[in-house]
């Protein structure tokens, strides 16, 4: 008698070279950047032939969605919601932009890489937009719901990884004086 042909054994190795291929343009993608990164790098990075990236990943578009989709699943972005039982605005602003920024230092090699890719480069653009915009409208949402315009000009500028970035690494600041800085200057910009 015959026994039935299963794919549990192939499936298996198939799922740890898909996993392989997609952490290592996460890695790539962190140190040189999507628009750096090519296929061959990815591969190479992966331990496969080109072929083989080819059969998980037929294009880029694909590549880039499970790549995205690893690193937000890795360290998503913080979650607003807990910030809307804060009554006291001022102690809000200052939750969340901790928050953020403790997410931005985590991140900051891989979101530096896309955000700077991003400017030239399409399909990075489009990545960024689809796995960030929808909680950065949140934050705005969250955070600028008691907000006056001057005020809401300035949580945009606080919300931007450029501003953490300039005030904890080009100016010294720790992350959590940073969120109190621009938790006051918004404040002030009433």
């Amino acid at each position: 008698m015959a026994r039935p042909y299963t794919l549990k054994k192939r499936a298996a190795q198939q799922a740890e070279t898909r996993q392989r291929i997609v952490e290592a343009a996460v890695d790539l993608h962190t140190t040189v950047g999507p628009s750096r990164t090519t296929v061959t790098m990815v591969a190479e990075r992966a331990g496969v032939q080109r072929h083989t990236l080819y059969a998980h990943f037929p294009d880029e578009r694909s590549l880039f969605l499970a790549c995205s989709g690893l690193a937000t699943e890795r360290d998503p972005m913080p979650d607003p919601t807990p910030w809307q039982a804060i009554a006291d605005r001022d102690e809000r602003l200052e939750t969340g932009l901790a928050a953020i920024y403790a997410w931005f230092e985590r991140n900051e090699s891989l979101t530096g890489c896309v955000l700077r890719d991003s400017e030239t480069h399409a399909l990075t653009r489009e990545m960024a937009e689809l796995r960030t915009a929808p909680t950065i409208a949140a934050y705005h949402a969250v955070l600028g719901a008691s907000l006056a315009p001057r005020q809401q000009a300035m949580l945009t500028l606080a919300l931007d990884f450029h501003t953490w970035r300039s005030l904890v690494r080009d100016s010294g600041m720790a992350t959590t004086d940073a969120a109190g800085l621009m938790a006051g200057a918004i404040a002030q910009a009433d």
